[in-house]
């Protein structure tokens, strides 16, 4: 059953002790995936027990708690959130949420593999926009990263997606000896495909194969090769998350640009995250959280979980301390990202 969620008046709206309002949670449904990307995740990962991991209703009801307090965008993530049993179950309750005026979207991340048969469903659910990560259009090279030679049917589920209705946009890692000189074909591509691409600097979360700072990639240094190519523009285009924006030339596509290494994007904080076991993380880069998964299962679950929610607020910090000093990345956190929420 779902918490109630109160008029405005009811219910304080989430702020930080900085006076950042949160709107904006991206939930884990599940920190499994049917890929193993090298920068994510490692090949042998153990996964945690179903036992561990939320029921789609409490997630539902923590989705309406959260609601109650404001936010109104909600992001459905993973590990890959379309390998959950049953999350068209999830996703459809959310989408009732915005058809009812509550939210103003549902969106989600995905990998893509999944889309050729889930798209249309996901349209039909309430959704209107979706990230997909992908890093290359090489298919040697989508095998190398993400361990599984898959890429010809994430290319399949990105069409279907198109064709469902589904504004696309792209996620796509910079790293260095990789994807590097890609990354302008990656551009050309999404504009020719119509798809906005946001890149992102590779973030010091968990421990994998590879030490990062051999592929850690500054974005400042893509931005300069790609405007020999491209006129890229400031945009003022938000999303609610951290990217800033550029068009590219007279296209209607967009580059978004994640720069937490080079470009700090705290200041405008808005989201949190929660993890498929109920543990809220107030900031990506760092390892507080409050577990809400205890409240949820109280008595008293409503005013538990606002209680909570007050409790995390205090807590939210300023800002990530992802940094790279003498060419080694600092303020790592020993969670993947997978396990956080991507």
């Amino acid at each position: 059953m779902d918490v109630p969620v109160k008029s405005s008046s009811e219910n304080k709206q989430l702020t930080d002790q900085f006076g950042r309002t949160i709107n904006y949670l991206r939930l884990s449904v599940t920190d499994r995936c049917d890929l193993r990307c090298r920068y994510c995740m490692a090949e042998d990962m153990t996964f945690l027990p179903k036992s561990d991991v939320l029921t789609l209703e409490e997630l539902c009801e923590l989705s309406s708690a959260f609601i109650a307090r404001g936010v109104r965008r909600i992001r459905l993530t993973g590990g890959e959130p379309l390998v959950r049993k049953n999350i068209l179950w999830l996703v459809r309750a959310l989408g009732s949420k915005v058809e009812q005026g509550l939210l103003d979207e549902v969106t989600l991340t995905t990998n893509g593999t999944q889309l050729p048969t889930m798209a249309e469903d996901l349209y039909r659910a309430g959704v209107r926009r979706i990230n997909v990560s992908l890093d290359t259009l090489s298919a040697e090279g989508f095998k190398a990263i993400s361990r599984r030679d898959k890429l010809e049917t994430v290319l399949e589920g990105i069409q279907a997606a198109k064709a469902a209705g589904l504004r696309v946009k792209i996620n796509t890692v910079a790293m260095r000896n990789f994807n590097e000189t890609e990354i302008p074909d990656l551009v050309e591509w999404a504009v020719q495909e119509g798809l906005d691409l946001t890149l992102i600097e590779t973030m010091p979360l968990g421990e994998v194969q590879d030490a990062r700072e051999s592929s850690y990639l500054p974005l400042t240094a893509v931005k300069n090769a790609l405007e020999q190519r491209f006129t890229l523009e400031p945009s003022t285009h938000k999303t609610g998350g951290p990217a800033r924006y550029f068009s590219v030339g007279d296209s209607k596509s967009r580059l978004g640009m994640i720069t937490p290494l080079t470009n700090n994007f705290c200041d405008g904080c808005n989201r949190v995250r929660v993890t498929c076991t109920g543990r809220i993380y107030m900031c990506l880069g760092q390892d507080d959280h409050i577990d809400l998964r205890a409240a949820l299962r109280s008595q008293g679950k409503e005013e538990e979980l606002s209680a909570a929610l007050d409790t995390a607020m205090g807590l939210k910090p300023k800002g990530h301390d992802f940094a790279m000093s003498n060419g080694q990345m600092v303020g790592k956190v020993d969670r993947h990202m997978s396990q956080t929420g991507g």
